[in-house]
C-alpha cells in the first residue's frame, strides 16, 4: 500500500501538484466482523497518515464500519434547515397547496435525499426519513401535530 501511495504521490508531484501531508488522512473500511486491522502504519514520505472513523466525502458521511445513521441524520438535519428557510412560502395559507407541493419537491426534497441512491439503507432507516418528510409536509398543509406536555 505504502509503495502504491508513493506511486501516487510522485505522479502528482511530476504533474505540478503538491499533496499535503498535514491535511490527508485516510479511511480503512472494515465491511466485514472478522477482518482484521492493518498491521502496518501507512506513510508518505516516512510522515504516518492519521487514521480516521468518518469521513465526509462530497456531502456524504463515509463510516468505516459502512453504517450511514450518521449520514441519515445529516441529512434529515439539512432537509430540515431547507425547509424553515423556505417555510415562508410553504406555511403561508395564502398559497396554493400545488405550489407549495412544486417549491417542496425543488427545494427540500433534493436536499433530503442527496445521495440516498448510493446507500444501502435498513427499513429502520427509511422509517426515520419518512417521519421527518411527513412532520415537514404536515406543517406545510397546516395539520401540525399538537405536542401535549
Amino acid at each position: 500500500m505504502n509503495a502504491r501511495l508513493e506511486r501516487w504521490r510522485d505522479t502528482l508531484e511530476a504533474e505540478g501538484f503538491r499533496l499535503s501531508r498535514s491535511k490527508t488522512e485516510y479511511l480503512h473500511c472494515r465491511f466485514s466482523a472478522d477482518e482484521g486491522d492493518i498491521a502496518s502504519k501507512v506513510a508518505i514520505e516516512g510522515v504516518i497518515i492519521p487514521r480516521v472513523e468518518r469521513f465526509r466525502y462530497l456531502g456524504s458521511i463515509m463510516h468505516e464500519d459502512g453504517e450511514i445513521d450518521e449520514d441519515i441524520n445529516h441529512r434529515i438535519k439539512v432537509g430540515r434547515q431547507k425547509w424553515k428557510n423556505a417555510s415562508g412560502i410553504l406555511c403561508d395559507r395564502r398559497i396554493p397547496l400545488k405550489l407549495k407541493g412544486r417549491a417542496y419537491r425543488m427545494v427540500v426534497s433534493p436536499a433530503l435525499l442527496y445521495g440516498a441512491e448510493c446507500w444501502s439503507i435498513k427499513k429502520s432507516q427509511v422509517q426515520r426519513m419518512k417521519v421527518a418528510e411527513m412532520r415537514m409536509i404536515r406543517w406545510m398543509c397546516g395539520h401540525a401535530r399538537l405536542l401535549l406536555d
